[in-house]
């Protein structure tokens, strides 16, 4: 009997399967041979060889013009800014994950979708695992979403769900949130790798056989990362991330994966005590308003995704007797910041190594993009000087550490969108001031210096001290007051 048992156990070896991404092995490793994850090879049943064979269809193929594309085009969420990152709306028996941090705004979003849908008529089926019924029913209220359309459940059994889902037969499905929802049929808490796994492909196998829309909400790590097996983001067809500062208003929905529209478009939203409001135009949250140009201040277009976003950087310069000088910024990288700093003390003459500099943008707004740089370089330059820059002037490029302004990607676009709120020039990289764009005027620069003469040049303005650009005996940059006019 003992022999028997253990040719059994030689016949059916044990194998390994990744949490995070589903590779599988026939010997436990360390590390993950696909996605590289340390310690997420577990033991997950024997190895089996090939054994499947041909069986029926379920539907004949079709030549490809025949297929009926009707029950594959989005229906809209009624939402625009929404539509406009899902890439048109919904599409029947599609799975979207919306992931963010806690308090961003993902529940009252979906809660404003359902209510949307409702609306018209269609029955709208929203799972809430995390809160109470009573406590989302207070938030549809105070956000204006009661509809007799829309169905609430709090359920955390994954059983329970797809029981809600068979007596209400929604056209729309939300699921509050995907890692608080668990299975009887699969060991481990709510949360788990199992488990997570196995509730999202139940989701989604009901919403595919069903042409069900669903939207999931997940959860993220402290990193920002979805929280969850890797798998997880295979599974859904659409993964939106929202993203805001607790600080700020502003809301931003960015598509991560999309099998039915664009990856390269970006959503705004106002999140306010009433809920939530999309924002279509929300390049003047990022702008100042001076009666007369302030010291310290320029004005950049940055590209979200496809999307022009017109945004004022600030900067403060200060002189101080410490040794090493304070560097601080907020929605600019300290690093490129840092980098910008060295470019102008060595290429552009302005003394910087005995005075604090802080670096900040207006509205909460982020910038990451290099085509940001010569703005920042020139805040940086107005505040050093006391001078502010010219009215009605944007700057565009990235700076290297040559001093050089390089190009910046949709340069068209960019100054469309800046001439459509009233600024009149802008500085852009030598070689690529485009043509056709009405009611603005492309001064091209080819390093920073050139740039902060033709600045300090276009300076000059009634009621304000005008400045001109000359040079030292060591042939750097200075800037001199010539009195007010």
């Amino acid at each position: 009997m003992a022999t028997s048992k253990a040719a059994s156990s030689k016949a059916t070896p044990r194998g390994y399967r990744c949490a995070e991404c589903g590779w599988t092995t026939a010997k436990w490793v360390g590390r993950c041979g696909e996605c590289q994850a340390w310690g997420s090879v577990e033991e997950s049943g024997p190895v089996s060889g090939p054994r499947t064979t041909a069986g029926p269809v379920t539907a004949a193929a079709r030549p490809i013009a025949d297929v009926d594309v009707e029950t594959a085009r989005a229906k809209p969420t009624r939402i625009g800014e929404l539509d406009r990152v899902l890439g048109g709306g919904l599409v029947p028996g599609a799975v979207v994950l919306m992931a963010g941090e806690p308090g961003v705004g993902k529940s009252t979003l979906l809660l404003e979708v359902a209510s949307k849908c409702a609306r018209i008529g269609s029955r709208t089926l929203y799972v809430t695992a995390e809160e109470s019924a009573g406590q989302v029913r207070l938030r549809a209220e105070r956000v204006g979403a009661l509809n007799e359309h829309l169905y609430l459940a709090a359920e955390t059994d994954l059983g329970a769900l797809l029981g809600h889902v068979d007596a209400v037969r929604p056209h729309l499905l939300i699921v509050d949130s995907v890692q608080t929802v668990a299975s009887s049929q699969v060991d481990g808490s709510a949360g788990g790798v199992g488990q997570v796994r196995e509730v999202a492909a139940a989701v989604t196998r009901v919403a595919k056989e069903r042409g069900i829309p669903t939207v999931l909400v997940g959860h993220v790590t402290k990193d920002g990362s979805i929280a969850g097996p890797r798998a997880l983001e295979h599974l859904v067809d659409v993964v939106l991330q929202v993203e805001g500062d607790r600080s700020s208003r502003l809301r931003m929905v960015r598509a991560v994966k999309n099998r039915y529209g664009p990856t390269d478009e970006v959503g705004c939203f106002d999140l306010g005590e009433s809920g939530i409001v999309e924002l279509p135009d929300p390049s003047g949250l990022f702008l100042s308003r001076h009666s007369f140009p302030v010291p310290g201040t320029a004005v950049t277009v940055a590209l979200e995704g496809r999307r022009p976003l017109v945004a004022e950087v600030q900067a403060l310069v200060a002189p101080t007797p410490a040794s090493n000088p304070r560097r601080a910024t907020s929605g600019v990288e300290a690093s490129r910041v840092a980098m910008i700093l060295a470019v102008l003390e060595r290429r552009g003459g302005v003394r910087l190594r005995d005075a604090d500099t802080y670096v900040a943008t207006v509205g909460g707004v982020r910038l990451t993009e290099p085509a940001t740089d010569l703005a920042i370089a020139l805040a940086v330059t107005s505040s050093v000087r006391d001078l502010p820059l010219p009215k009605g002037i944007i700057a565009l490029g990235e700076v290297g550490l040559a001093g050089e302004v390089r190009p910046a990607a949709g340069i068209a676009r960019r100054l469309g969108e800046a001439a459509r709120l009233g600024f009149t020039r802008a500085l852009v990289p030598l070689g690529t001031e485009p043509a056709g764009v009405p009611g603005i005027v492309a001064i091209p620069v080819p390093d920073i210096e050139t740039a902060l003469r033709a600045v300090m040049n276009t300076a000059e303005a009634p009621g304000r001290a005008a400045a001109r650009a000359t040079a030292d005996a060591d042939g750097r940059l200075q800037l001199i007051t010539t009195g007010d006019h």
